[in-house]
């Protein structure tokens, strides 16, 4: 009796031990994680970069008299005329120049009046200078009433602010501002990557959002010679015909540049995800039947595609669904076909 109860213990501590042998073993199995991949191929990549601007005008211009302390006589347009280069635009009272005429003629007379006596010998050479001195400064000054009594715009263009009345007297501000918009420009921050690529005159596609699907093409006019320390950009001037008028300053502008094409290594963008609380992407390589998770340098998005400045090779393949379940080293069963473009 003794002995068939210590065969029974004997046989059920066997029976416990291989149950938890093929347990620990079950546990020690790593399930394989299902995934499906791409390859990591090399295409050319036509680079585009687009900038967000304001439309600018060409030119604009505060009209402002060299004299101050004088009252406005006329102003001879207002907001939203056209003027001309040269045009009268505003006359100033003319007191003061009627005055300064009047004593101009006296000095003059006076001046006129001394050379017959220089020559009598009445007066010394010295004084007769002083006399024509006199008559100098007094046509100097007369002469710069007289330009400054009709006030002249400088540039071709649009009146878009008038800040005084006929009877004013001016100072502080400008009497008119006047833009030229025939033309207008576009100034774009480019990367310092693309300092080789930019030339004047190449061509650029400017969009606003008021005309939607339409573009309007505009030319690199000036590419400013230093960079931006801080930001390591470089300034460019885009030079945009406007002889439709459909555009003004102001407008929200993007500017569309072809910076041509490259050779780049893509992958899916599925493919590439974000390390949390950092800059870090990463995708996960295959390498037999493992997930290796490998640090990648993104460039530009093309449509589904990523070009991988560094981190990956092309040829290789990289998961592209089940992410979230991959670790690095885990266990993975590929799904399909190995490219799944």
């Amino acid at each position: 009796m003794k002995k068939s109860l210590v065969l029974l213990i004997a046989a059920a501590a066997m029976v416990a031990c291989n149950s938890k042998s093929k347990s620990d073993q079950t546990k020690t199995e790593e399930k394989a994680v299902l995934t499906k991949c791409a390859a990591v191929t090399a295409e050319t990549v036509h680079i585009t970069e687009t900038y967000t601007s304001e439309i600018e005008p060409y030119k604009e211009n505060d009209i402002t008299p060299a004299a101050s302390g004088l009252h406005i006589d006329r102003i001879l347009v207002d907001v939203g005329d056209r003027v001309a280069a040269g045009q009268v635009v505003a006359t100033l009272e003319k007191t003061t120049l009627r005055q300064q005429e009047s004593q101009l003629n006296i000095v003059e007379d006076v001046y006129k009046r001394m050379k017959p006596v220089y020559e009598a010998g009445g007066i010394s050479a010295q004084e007769l200078v002083q006399y024509e001195n006199q008559y100098n400064m007094q046509k100097e000054v007369v002469e710069n009433l007289r330009r400054n009594s009709e006030v002249r715009s400088p540039i071709s263009g649009v009146v878009t602010a008038r800040n005084f009345e006929p009877g004013d007297l001016f100072g502080g501000q400008p009497i008119l501002h006047i833009m030229q918009i025939d033309k207008l420009k576009v100034m774009a921050n480019i990367s310092e990557q693309y300092f080789a690529d930019v030339k004047v005159g190449m061509p650029v596609q400017v969009s606003v959002d008021i005309y939607p699907g339409e573009t309007f093409e505009g030319r690199v006019s000036l590419i400013y010679p230093a960079l931006d320390t801080a930001t390591r950009t470089f300034k460019v001037e885009v030079t945009l015909p406007n002889t439709q008028n459909k555009l003004r300053p102001g407008m929200y502008a993007r500017a569309t540049f072809d910076m041509g094409t490259k050779e780049g290594i893509m992958v899916p963008d599925i493919s590439i995800l974000k390390q949390s609380g950092s800059n870090e992407r990463y995708v996960y390589v295959i390498e037999g039947d493992k997930a290796t998770r490998r640090s990648v340098r993104t460039g530009r998005q093309v449509e589904d595609r990523i070009d991988i400045l560094s981190g990956v090779s092309v040829g290789e393949k990289v998961a592209t669904t089940a992410l979230t379940k991959l670790s690095d080293g885990a266990k993975i069963e590929l799904a399909g076909s190995a490219d799944n473009r």
